[in-house]
């Protein structure tokens, strides 16, 4: 068995691009940066940027373009797809890879998240600083001493 599925958490770089499709449906795209750091052989701190291109259809598409602006995290589930075409002018074979959302959920924003959303789930997003649905986090300290594991 094969098996093709990426799990995403970045930053939007830009603002999404909605559009119709001609069967009526919508579909969305935009890009997330996600970042890796190291240190190198000569143990400096590196930090390496990814940027990704996501495209996501039908009611799942239109949450994202509603909620999701450029510089907000996202989490997103999905697959990866490469496309091909010939340019026009230059007659020369493109390639764009792009992730096709299956799930995604809205990144953290401060202590409370945003929500978030599964395309056979039709919830919107709570309001950040909603109690209802969100974790409640304790006040105090929690000693790890305390654990029982």
């Amino acid at each position: 068995m094969y098996l093709n599925k990426v799990f995403l958490y970045g930053n939007l770089t830009r603002d999404p691009e909605a559009k119709g499709l001609p069967s009526g449906g919508q579909v969305v795209s935009f890009s997330i940066a996600t970042n890796r750091t190291y240190k190198d052989k000569m143990g400096a701190k590196q930090e390496q940027v990814e940027y990704h291109n996501i495209v996501a259809f039908g009611r799942t598409a239109e949450v994202m373009a509603q909620y999701l602006k450029k510089g907000r995290p996202v989490f997103v589930e999905g697959r990866i797809q490469t496309r091909s075409w010939d340019d026009k002018e230059t007659g020369k074979k493109n390639y764009r890879t792009e992730v096709i959302v299956e799930n995604f959920q809205f990144g953290a924003q401060g202590a409370a998240g945003a929500g978030s959303h599964a395309p056979a789930h039709t919830e919107e997003p709570a309001e950040a600083g909603s109690s209802e649905g969100s974790i409640q986090y304790p006040e105090e300290e929690i000693n790890p001493e305390d654990i029982p594991f």
